[in-house]
């Protein structure tokens, strides 16, 4: 019996010595080893990217006031660039980032809500990050015309999103007068030149106010080439309607709008400008980038259809992408800007 018990013991050893060789030549051991360690280096490269801030702070918008609202200063000597206050870099992803968040679509809120809770956006509605510097200055260029009740929603919305990107941002709304017909392509060049003469901006981004961003993981930044942002609407079942278009939201740095010399001037009416845009940009031999539609969705408020222009074909048609918008025909455009253009109405977001 005492043989048998110790042949016993001597087969079990032998067993767990067996097992344990196999598993460390087992192919799922070293898949499951590999995955570790890349793991384990994303962890350490998180750590030391966000190093000094708190990757619990914000996971949602009454933390996200706390931290970012109400830190900011009130000096608006920060927003002079000729007094740069020396801070470290946000890191590239913000640690504030929360991903999809569905908007919320309140028509009935009040114009004394949305100001009280965003009364942070101090220094005449200009923003920025007071624990870092931010690594864009962002212009967002707002074409306007009697959407009241969407500007609300579009503000109470775009705010808190903008803020969790870290960015050093301010939004110009951009009118016209009610009896001189809606022209979207010369609003866009007037905030562009506007704004221009306040802020040295990095980029600009021009944005539709019905449209709402879903993913803040939509970074508002220009690259190196002209962004179309707004890839997957859900009034078109989040897909890209045609392959041409660079409507709703579009991210363009100075040098690029310079270089394509600015929106036509031509589309009085709805629609046309943006498919004038997408030809400035190919006779230019410019590349259009787009960010993946599970990333880039919106979702669009309703509205009315407004007039088309029934001329935005054939004017499209004529080449207009080849005539110096910006450079050529300076006086018209700022007697526009200067005798029908709402100049209070450009600092009103604050």
């Amino acid at each position: 019996m005492v043989e048998k018990h110790g042949q016993l013991k001597n087969e079990v050893f032998v067993t767990n010595k067996t097992s344990f060789y196999r598993l460390l030549t087992s192919p799922r051991f070293y898949i499951v080893f590999v995955l570790f360690q890349v793991f384990f280096i994303i962890f350490l490269i998180y750590r030391w990217d966000s190093e000094g801030y708190n990757q619990t702070l914000v996971v949602a918008n009454q933390q996200m006031e706390e931290v970012l609202l109400n830190a900011t200063t009130e000096n608006c000597s920060l927003w002079n660039s000729s007094n740069p206050v020396k801070i470290p870099l946000c890191p590239i992803i913000s640690p504030f980032l929360v991903g999809v968040k569905t908007p919320v679509v309140d028509l009935s809120i009040e114009w004394e809500d949305v100001f009280a809770k965003y009364d942070v956006v101090r220094c005449n509605g200009h923003l920025k990050p007071s624990s870092c510097q931010a690594r864009q200055k962002v212009a967002l260029i707002v074409p306007f015309r009697d959407r009241y009740g969407h500007l609300k929603v579009f503000l109470n919305h775009i705010h808190p999103f903008l803020m969790r990107q870290q960015l050093d941002y301010k939004i110009y709304l951009i009118d016209l007068d009610d009896d001189i017909l809606f022209n979207k392509g010369l609003l866009l060049n007037v905030g562009f030149l506007e704004s221009g003469k306040e802020y040295d901006y990095d980029c600009y981004i021009f944005h539709d106010v019905d449209l709402l961003p879903e993913n803040d993981h939509n970074l508002y930044r220009c690259s190196d080439q002209p962004r179309h942002m707004s890839v997957a609407v859900d009034k078109f079942n989040y897909k890209l309607p045609y392959v041409s278009i660079f409507g709703g939201v579009s991210a363009m740095t100075k040098d690029q709008i310079l270089f394509v010399n600015g929106f036509s001037n031509q589309f009085s009416g709805w629609g046309g400008e943006d498919d004038d845009m997408f030809n400035r940009l190919k006779f230019h031999n410019m590349t259009l980038m787009r960010s993946m539609d599970d990333v880039s969705t919106y979702k669009m408020l309703k509205h009315k259809q407004s007039h088309p222009n029934p001329k935005r074909i054939e004017v499209t048609l004529e080449n207009t992408w080849k005539l110096n918008v910006l450079t050529e025909t300076p006086e018209k455009l700022f007697e526009l800007a200067d005798h029908a253009f709402h100049k209070q109405r450009l600092r009103l977001i604050n």
